[in-house]
């Protein structure tokens, strides 16, 4: 897994030898000397990762990291912070500016490309989620911003047999936080699918094997995408580099440091939140790209993609499959009488009498202006009718309550019914018999379903 790297510090020798170990593992490296430019690089050219020296002249790399994760183009650019100083406060300080990691002076290979990694798996899901929301945001079927993201506060579960070091982490975070204890994985494990937004995991636990809790965690869909936070000790270095190579997010060194608990949490739960919006986004977008606007029924796109794939399983051998074709009558004089939007409404009450006079299986969808389809699995010729029946029936004998006119109105529609031929047959060729149908019952004088056999 490559990636694209900028390397900032203003001592050229420290930035050509971080240059030549990262060139070495075939990483894309680019370099900076100072802060603005490292601004102006990471606008421009949009690393993966940037590695930012703390201490450079004139503008430092905790202003430089503001000013990065102030910036909506480069926020979601993991900065890892390098510094001669492993220094409690300055961890702090970086952590308050936004920064995702930490490397210390002198930046050991090992370490330095765990980090790499970890930070470039997160870099690829937020990119490959952002592309298609922007997608989705030029295509019009996905509005609002960040901004408007939960508040920060999550549900953590505590994945820790050291009662005491665990009280201590839950006393921390329960003034902002929603903290569980859990001393068992198992426990632990189901807590978190049941809904979490950050595990914190004692990797030195005795009761269980807390790298095998972290990689089940990555393993089970419904918590891949879980943050993890892992307690380790430093002095087991071998134990946190696996921990990293097994998807954790981030570690935290023994003893635990209250102040830098909180802010490691903050950073994880904030990009939690952040990919979360994307993916909740793009759900949206995906809903709204096979959904009819109007009437909330799945359009015209999404019905010929499911026909098609009901059809196809009939002809192999799996059970007929039906079609409803329905046009609401003499709809063109409602519009030019009342008006389009008493037409709208019309087309709205419709759809909700449409979807609660079919099954649960069935598929209604909104074919365009005011015809409808229903496409109804494993169902004969015979038990499609009887629906399609009861559906005219219904529409027929209860009249429509409209905006603001004073008399309900009558409304009546036309049904045409097809069912799947044995051997071959395919989506057009049950749709074009539905539709045969539908003109014969308009033809017939309409408010009746008439079915059309093969």
């Amino acid at each position: 897994m490559t990636a694209r790297i900028l390397i900032v510090d203003d001592v050229e020798p420290n930035v050509r030898l971080l240059e030549a170990r990262l060139n070495a593992e075939y990483y894309d490296v680019q370099t900076a000397f100072d802060g603005p430019s490292a601004l102006k690089a990471a606008q421009e050219n949009c690393p993966d990762i940037i590695l930012l020296d703390v201490m450079m002249p004139g503008m430092d790399g905790f202003e430089v990291c503001r000013r990065l994760k102030a910036d909506s183009t480069t926020r979601h650019i993991p900065v890892v912070l390098v510094t001669a100083l492993n220094d409690r406060r300055d961890r702090l300080t970086g952590l308050e500016a936004g920064a995702d990691d930490f490397l210390t002076k002198p930046i050991d290979d090992v370490a330095l490309f765990a980090r790499v990694k970890s930070l470039t798996r997160l870099k690829l899901v937020i990119d490959e989620l952002r592309q298609r929301e922007a997608s989705g945001r030029r295509l019009g079927v996905i509005e609002g911003a960040a901004s408007r993201m939960s508040p920060l506060g999550g549900r953590i579960i505590i994945a820790d047999d050291n009662a005491h070091q665990a009280q201590r982490i839950f006393d921390e975070l329960s003034e902002d936080h929603r903290p569980v204890i859990e001393a068992d994985a198992e426990k632990a494990l189901l807590a978190a699918r049941a809904r979490a937004d950050l595990v914190v995991v004692n990797a030195t636990s005795t009761g269980f094997d807390a790298l095998r809790l972290a990689a089940h965690i990555r393993s089970d869909d419904a918590t891949r995408n879980l943050p993890i936070l892992a307690i380790v000790d430093p002095v087991e270095r071998g134990r946190m580099l696996k921990a990293l190579e097994l998807g954790v997010n981030d570690v935290l060194p023994r003893p635990v440091d209250p102040e830098e608990l909180s802010a490691r949490v903050r950073t994880l739960i904030r990009q939690k939140r952040y990919t979360d919006f994307l993916r909740n986004n793009l759900d949206q977008s995906l809903e709204l790209a096979v959904t009819d606007p109007l009437t909330g029924l799945h359009n015209r796109r999404y019905m010929s993609g499911q026909l098609t794939a009901l059809v196809r399983r009939a002809a192999f051998g799996g059970e007929s499959a039906a079609a409803l074709l329905i046009d609401i009558d003499h709809f063109k004089r409602i519009n030019d009488t009342f008006g389009h939007g008493v037409g709208d409404e019309v087309l709205k009450e419709f759809a909700v009498r449409l979807a609660s006079n079919i099954r649960a299986i069935d598929l209604a969808c909104r074919y365009g202006g005011e015809e409808f389809v229903v496409i109804m699995p494993d169902t004969s010729l015979e038990v499609a009718a009887r629906i399609a029946k009861r559906l005219q029936e219904h529409v027929a004998g209860s009249s429509f309550e409209v905006g603001d006119l004073a008399e309900p109105l009558n409304v009546t529609i036309s049904i045409g019914v097809s069912a799947t031929l044995d051997g071959e047959d395919n989506g057009p060729a049950l749709l074009k018999r539905a539709d045969d149908a539908v003109y014969e019952a308009k033809a017939s004088g309409r408010n009746q379903v008439v079915v059309r056999e093969a």
